[in-house]
Parts: structure tokens; C-alpha cells; sequence
């Protein structure tokens, strides 16, 4: 699989921080257990195993913890990211000091399971949508603290994310709406506010009803519509009506099973928030090779 993020592209100094503030929680002033029944100068040798079928997700991410916590640990690698996976199939070999291994053990766990968790999610909501242009996206229903891994377990797992938090797009959603006192007010001052602080962002707006909708078709000036809580059929006719002057993304209580009526119905994209936050962890297993 071939896919560009804001993780990859990025230096290690957030990544470095979410491992290092995990490990202080974690380890605390010692892994007195270990410590007690282990050698300092102890060597070992451990697989990780997959005992589920998935897709594997967060290998960089567990590379560069053990490569932070100690960097006499070496890893050796026989799947990457994005990879299918199988049960009984070995994800990698990990050898260095033994205490280093069990120290990071189950902050690695956590985080790969987490993680191909996620992605495996994301790969059955896609591939639900094959043969139409319609996009998986995530949502701000992530961990917190832990968005940026979430988010790339979703790009991992073949959807699209969203928005990384509140500044990098305009989302005006329904309680914007209403405080603002209304869809026009809303939007007017949306562009009053780009324009004094000079930014070029992105506006979506989210219409509860084809009330709202019209309000939105008459003013314009904003880039994609969502549709909250709209049946499939509400969704082809709210589609027909944008007739393409605007993005479209349907939102609100989509599952595995409704999905592809939404994807038919002619959205552009579908958000889906139990991508980051109905999720189970895919099962693997860290064992001392003996």
C-alpha cells in the first residue's frame, strides 16, 4: 500500500513526545519487577506474532520507541505497514538487552495492537465502497493525546482523514450555527474572520434538514455540505440538488451495514467516528525466543 500523511512527512519530535510522556506513565521510577528477577547485562531475543487476521498498523511507530528507549535494541522486520496479515505470521524479531524488551513490552503491544486495529476497521468500511468515488474520513473522535497515531492507522487502513484538529479547516457545525444566530450570520461571519486574519481554510457546513439546506444552496460561499442524520434516500435527493456546486459529505450514525446505500446515494464522503472510537484492538503477542 502506497499512501502520503502529515505523520510521515513530519520530524520525530511529536512522535518523540506521545512515546516519551508514555513511557514516564508506564515506567515511572522503575520496572521494579523486572529489575528484581533480571540481569543488567541480560540479552534477549523476543517475535512478535500475529494471532489475528487484520491489517498491521503502527510498526514506525514501535520501531522508533524501541529506538528511543534504548538503542541497543534492534529489530528485525518481516511485515510493514499496511501489510494483510495472518495469524501465526511473524511481524518481527527484537534482540538486545532483555530488560529494555520487557520495559517497552506492553507500550509496544498497546500500541500496534491499537493501531491495526483501527486500520483493520477502516479496510472493512472501504472496502464496502468499491466501485463508487466515495471517500472514507475520520473524525475529532479520537484518544486524546494520541490523534496523530489514531489518524495514520485510518490513512493506513485506506480512508482519508478529515481535519488533524480545529485549525486547519472551517467546520461549522449545527451549535456553531445556532449561536452564531443562523446559517447566513454564520457564513458572513466566517469570511469576516479569514479576512482579517488572512487565512485561506476551507468552509463545510453541516444542514440538519432540506430547510437548511436551501438556506445554504441560496448563500453559497463555502466549499462542502455535510449531511447529518439524512436517510439514504434523503442523501440522493440532497445530492441531486447540490448538482455538484459543492463537495458533499453525509455524516451521523453510519455504520458497516448502511455504508454502501450512503456511498450509492452520490456523497463524496462519508465520516465515520467509530473508525477512531468503536474500535477492538487487533490481537498480537510479544514472546522471549528461548
Amino acid at each position: 500500500m502506497t499512501y502520503h500523511s502529515y505523520f510521515y512527512q513530519m520530524d520525530n519530535t511529536d512522535l518523540d513526545h506521545i512515546l516519551l510522556n508514555a513511557l514516564s506513565e508506564d515506567i515511572g521510577e522503575g520496572d521494579h519487577t523486572s529489575c528484581a528477577v533480571i540481569p543488567e547485562t541480560a540479552y534477549g531475543k523476543a517475535v512478535l506474532i500475529a494471532k489475528q487476521d487484520g491489517i498491521l498498523a503502527g510498526v514506525r511507530v514501535i520501531q522508533r520507541l524501541f529506538k528511543l528507549f534504548d538503542s541497543k535494541l534492534q529489530v528485525h522486520l518481516f511485515q510493514m505497514d499496511g501489510n494483510r496479515i495472518h495469524s501465526g505470521m511473524e511481524i518481527m524479531h527484537l534482540e538486545g538487552p532483555s530488560l529494555s524488551i520487557l520495559q517497552t513490552e506492553r507500550l509496544a503491544l498497546n500500541i500496534i495492537q491499537r493501531m491495526s486495529g483501527i486500520a483493520t476497521q477502516t479496510s472493512s468500511y472501504v472496502k464496502l465502497m468499491n466501485g463508487t468515488h466515495t471517500k472514507v474520513l475520520d473524525t475529532r473522535k479520537t484518544t486524546p493525546n494520541l490523534r496523530l497515531l489514531e489518524k495514520e492507522a485510518v490513512r493506513i487502513g485506506g480512508g482519508e482523514n478529515h481535519r488533524m484538529g480545529l485549525y486547519d479547516m472551517i467546520m461549522l457545525k449545527d451549535n456553531h450555527i445556532d449561536f452564531a444566530g443562523g446559517i447566513e450570520k454564520a457564513i458572513i461571519q466566517t469570511h469576516k474572520y479569514l479576512e482579517k486574519q488572512n487565512k485561506k481554510l476551507k468552509i463545510e457546513i453541516e444542514v440538519r434538514d432540506f430547510n437548511e439546506l436551501e438556506q445554504v444552496l441560496k448563500i453559497g460561499r463555502i466549499d462542502r455540505i455535510m449531511l447529518d442524520n439524512f436517510t439514504p434516500d434523503e442523501t440522493r435527493q440532497a445530492v441531486v440538488l447540490i448538482n455538484g456546486k459543492y463537495e458533499t459529505e453525509s455524516s451521523g450514525g453510519i455504520t458497516l451495514e448502511t455504508i454502501r446505500d450512503y456511498a450509492l446515494a452520490g456523497v463524496d464522503y462519508i465520516s465515520v467516528g467509530a473508525l477512531t472510537h468503536q474500535i477492538f484492538s487487533l490481537d498480537l503477542s510479544l514472546n522471549a525466543i528461548i
